[in-house]
């Protein structure tokens, strides 16, 4: 591996070729190879099942006669390596299912058959057909693709797997909207029986798939594919809705296949001696979801069930947190830091500028002619080194970039590539391994501000792609290296919300040795907690609850407020200052370096369905509160049925709830559990009873529970007859309406945020969505942080979710707020305002609109004895954010913002204008 240099030479040699794994089989690979560009280390790798040499010893041998590196050694042998540690996190992830063994759908006989991992490297620049949507039976271009949901989840029969893979549904969508944007006028249909797409915006991406994108879903599960012909169309036989049979052919059909276990994970299950579910994934609890059943043993991501990526990062943070909170009285003995080579001093040098272009697969490559943008770059001024990159994110062509650096005695960067929003910290990191000052690179956005929105329009695109590479080689020729400062860190927590998910990141951050302050409001602990009875999985809520209230009140680092809230906040990362308010009136100050917000949600009120006007129809939380004091009415009852979807996923609320159509489903098993001979119906738009949760849904089912689809605009209409109450739906199985006599109609009324989200998002500075939720700083990169430093979400205040998701969140934001208290200071961007003495007159228009009170006035002596002193303004440079404000405002340019000065600025203009 040392020796490797990743020439290709062996794999030019190498005669034995086999399937990609990595090209889903779309793809050929040699025995000896690279697994993808993006690999690090990238270092070819043999394998030994297809090695000529390998299996015949003797034979072939050619990658050996011509590396020249001599990197290959057939004489090496397995070593076994013994690690001491203190905790293990297993995250060996899942593996696709196989739809071979089931031949029902035709993969592996009809070509044209794929699965959806298949479509996603035929529709990659970097796939086999370059992005070119095309069949692989004859290379003709697609016009008409099929989507069949479920294809080894939600299935006893055919797979054995029963539980809903929950992200299928929402990957079938996202590459049906792709495929329509690669093939204008493709024609795109999703078969499904629910669409469970229950993550933070994934039904407005739903509903923009249909409406703008005209992505077809049938609710149908098709249960075969026939070929039509013999030159590769496929046939489709299906009942419809209306309950017609419907006889429908495609170019291409995608097998949205499910998750499930690889048998080496099993063995590794069996080795660890942790305890798995029937469904084959670890076990773990609803409150402690990362806890294996084995002591100091922790798992994350798709091992511990079915989850997207959002879940599976919050979810290896959560692990990081609770390894931390055993291994807390270790920390630092064995951490190093990060080293970097001294830095050159290049103010004298003239610019001797690089830029390097990323192809980034069909994202930015698919839309602009990055070759025409890679001559163009080296026309412009100061610019010397001009390269291509694949991806210019991936670790070998960072390394490969410091390389160039120093080759080419480059002295400042040009990215044009992605946003640098996510990526600029990346590739600073680059330019100080280059021993360059970190702010000479500039980044032109030649994704998110041009292929994506321009994705129609390649010419233009092209040429605005040139436009922003020749602005930021303009604005980086006066690019001036600067210095981050650094803040000492306040090493305590606020954590503002006491439910499960406050509560619990608050014992995380207290068990790892910080103080912390827990503001709830009200006078009790427990939040929406109090309201419900049992998980998911059957463990009883107010034992659990009790028992964490316990912990935090007896935690001596931890301070409660109760009945309480922040009523003013002033600082930065770091060094925050809360105010926070009794009902007394009394107020205090809490000094603290990092903030989680955990305020929870609301239930909603519904103003629909009789509610409030009709005795017997409640909320799916009050029933439950009634079904447990046995009330008359109830117990009494014969006939009950569950309405969701109740202010969820609807003009203004276009999100789902999560936790209802599992809340309802319960409800109902637990009445037929009670008298068999009840009837229970639930009347549903999609049942979402995702990942393992699915195996409720079977049982509700076989217990006789009925289940009715209904649409948004037919939804059932409820009125009062006398001391019943009538429920009229369209049942899409008899195809006619449908009158149910109700004794209870159970509401499965919204989750929604609290009304003071928005105030308390306004003290701290960090934002909101939409639908009123606290907005992370990014869904899958950052799906705890803010965009504002030291401050992090988790909770219903983020999204809704069930209490093992919010337990994850919380441990999660604990783990990432811990991993600035563990530090005697944080250093902080030098992007901020600067003071030029020379022109500031001190008018202090830039101290009025300072949105983070960083600047203030302030006296300077005077140049002569007796003179008067002169009034200018000061920045606190850890306060200030730099925004640009003040720059904009002042008449005088007496106030910069450092890398944003006026002659890069204005540079920046006059090359956007440039013909």
């Amino acid at each position: 591996m040392d020796k490797c240099i990743a020439c290709g030479a062996c794999a030019e040699k190498c005669p034995k070729k086999v399937d990609s794994e990595y090209d889903a089989g779309t793809g050929k690979r040699k025995a000896i190879y690279v697994k993808y560009a993006q690999a690090v280390p990238l270092k070819y790798q043999i394998d030994p099942v297809s090695c000529i040499r390998l299996q015949k010893p003797g034979a072939c041998g050619f990658c050996e006669k011509v590396c020249d590196a001599g990197a290959i050694n057939f004489d090496d042998v397995e070593k076994v390596h013994q690690v001491n540690v203190g905790a293990v996190i297993l995250a060996p992830g899942f593996e696709a299912y196989d739809p071979r063994p089931a031949q029902v759908w035709g993969y592996g006989i009809m070509p044209n058959v794929i699965t959806a991992l298949q479509l996603e490297r035929y529709l990659s620049a970097s796939g086999p057909t370059e992005g070119h949507l095309v069949r692989p039976s004859d290379g003709k271009p697609v016009t008409k693709v099929a989507f069949l949901q479920c294809i080894g989840s939600r299935d006893e029969n055919l797979c054995g797997n029963g539980y809903c893979s929950s992200v299928c549904c929402m990957y079938a969508i996202k590459e049906a909207v792709i495929a329509k944007d690669h093939v204008p006028g493709l024609a795109t249909t999703i078969f499904y029986m629910d669409m469970r797409t229950h993550g933070k915006d994934f039904d407005k991406y739903l509903e923009r798939a249909k409406d703008e994108s005209a992505v077809r879903f049938v609710r149908c599960r098709v249960n075969g594919i026939e070929p039509q012909g013999t030159n590769g169309d496929l046939r489709i036989h299906y009942i419809n809705e209306k309950g017609r049979q419907v006889e429908e052919y495609y170019d291409m059909v995608v097998l949205s296949v499910g998750l499930q276990t690889p048998k080496h994970v099993l063995q590794l299950a069996e080795t660890t001696g942790i305890q798995l579910t029937a469904d084959k994934f670890a076990a773990t609890s609803d409150f402690a979801p990362v806890q294996t059943s084995q002591a100091g043993i922790f798992t994350c991501g798709a091992f511990a069930g079915p989850k997207d990526i959002p879940q599976s990062v919050v979810e290896g943070s959560a692990a990081a947190a609770a390894v931390a909170d055993l291994l807390s009285p270790a920390r630092h003995e064995l951490t190093t830091e990060a080293t970097f080579p001294q830095e050159k001093d290049v103010s004298a040098e003239d610019p001797r500028i690089g830029v390097f272009v990323c192809h980034c697969g069909s994202n930015i490559a698919g839309v602009v002619d990055v070759k025409a943008v890679e001559d163009y770059a080296a026309t412009l001024p100061n610019v010397v080194y001009v390269e291509r990159n694949l991806f210019s994110c991936s670790q070998d062509t960072q390394e490969q970039i410091t390389k160039r650096i120093q080759e080419q005695n480059l002295n400042r960067i040009v990215i044009a590539a992605c946003t640098p929003r996510t990526h600029e910290p990346l590739f600073r990191e680059t330019l100080k391994s280059a021993g360059l000052n970190e702010y000479l690179v500039e980044m032109a956005n030649i994704r998110n501000h041009n292929s994506w929105v321009h994705s129609k329009d390649p010419s233009h695109a092209t040429a605005k792609a040139k436009d922003l590479v020749r602005m930021a080689v303009a604005k980086v020729t006066y690019g001036a290296s600067l210095q981050p400062i650094a803040v000492p860190i306040t090493q305590s927590a606020l954590v503002v919300g006491g439910g499960v998910a406050g509560m619990t990141a608050a014992l995380n951050l207290a068990e790892q040795g910080f103080d912390v302050n827990l503001i709830e409001r009200t006078e009790t602990l427990g939040g929406n907690a109090l309201y419900l009875k049992h998980t998911w999985s059957g463990e009883h809520i107010p034992t659990r609850v009790a028992k964490l209230v316990e912990k935090v009140l007896w935690n001596d680092r931890i301070t409660v407020h109760k009945g309480s809230e922040v009523t003013a906040v002033d600082g930065f990362v770091g060094n925050f200052k809360s105010t926070i308010t009794s009902r007394s009136g009394i107020s205090t100050v809490i000094a603290h370096g990092v903030g989680i917000i955990a305020t929870g949600g609301s239930i909603y009120s519904p103003n629909e369905y009789g509610y409030n006007e009709i005795k017997r129809v409640v909320t799916s939380i009050e029933f439950d509160k009634l079904h447990e004091l046995k009330e008359k009415h109830i117990k009494s009852s014969r006939n009950f049925v569950f309405i969701q979807c109740v202010g969820s996923r609807e003009s203004g609320h276009m999100y789902c709830s999560k936790v209802c159509c599992t809340h309802s489903v319960q409800a109902a098993i637990g009445l037929k559990k009670e008298d068999p001979s009840r009837n229970v119906y639930i009347l549903y738009r999609d049942m979402r009873t995702y990942a393992q949760r699915e195996a409720l849904y079977r049982q509700a089912r076989k217990m006789g529970v009925i289940f009715i689809n209904y649409e948004l605009h037919g939804k059932p209409l409820v009125t009062e007859d006398g001391s019943h109450v009538n429920v009229e739906v369209w049942d899409h199985v008899l195809h006619r309406p449908l009158k149910i006599k109700a004794d209870m109609v159970i509401l499965a009324s919204a989750i929604r945020p609290k009304t003071d989200a928005v105030d308390l998002a306004k003290l701290y500075k960090i934002p909101v969505d939409n639908d009123g939720f606290f907005q992370e700083a990014h869904a899958k990169l950052r799906p705890v942080d803010f965009s504002t430093d030291g401050m992090f979400v988790a909770g219903l205040a983020h999204y809704p979710k069930p209490i093992e998701e919010s337990v994850a969140q919380a441990l999660a934001a604990s783990a990432r707020a811990a991993t600035l208290l563990s530090k005697s200071q944080v250093s902080l961007d030098a992007v901020k305002a600067t003071v030029d003495p020379d022109y500031c007159d001190g008018c202090a228009l830039c101290v009025d609109v300072c949105p983070y009170n960083a600047i203030t006035l302030m006296t300077i002596e005077a140049d002569t004895e007796g003179g008067e002193g002169k009034r200018i303004i000061s920045v606190n440079k850890a306060q200030c954010k730099g925004c640009g404000l003040c720059q904009g405002t002042c008449p005088k340019r007496g106030v910069y913002i450092a890398g944003f000065t006026m002659k890069q600025i204005s540079s920046q203009v006059r090359a956007a204008l440039a013909v």
